[in-house]
């Protein structure tokens, strides 16, 4: 379980640094493949591009030092709340295709929360 709950955090980490990195650091990227980027504001983009970052960071470091592990949990649980939102802003607009990757990330970001709690 041990080992299952570590790949599940990699691979959760890895895509929140990818999606992190192109909304905080890579607006016009993030703005050509993600349309609602273009109808939200610049900063708030960037917000949760590095909200993400700090959370992914959040999934791996504490675990792996064995300092302050409970911070690991404590992550993935914000991280399930920034991506549940984000399901939320897709279904108000309608963007019903957008979701499937916000179950996916919802349901690793739970799962290493549970794990870990």
């Amino acid at each position: 379980m041990h080992i299952t709950i570590w790949i599940i955090q990699g691979l959760a980490a890895f895509g929140f640094v990818y999606s992190g990195w192109l909304k905080a650091f890579q607006y016009d990227k993030a703005s050509a493949s993600w349309g609602w980027v273009k109808d939200v504001p610049k900063a708030f983009v960037v917000f949760i591009g590095l909200a993400e970052l700090i959370g992914a960071v959040g999934l791996i470091l504490p675990q792996a030092t064995n300092i302050a592990p409970v911070w690991t949990p404590i992550a993935a649980t914000a991280l399930a709340a920034v991506v549940l939102l984000g399901a939320l802003f897709h279904i108000a607009r309608k963007e019903y295709r957008d979701i499937g990757v916000n179950v996916i990330f919802f349901a690793l970001a739970l799962l290493v929360a549970i794990g870990r709690f």
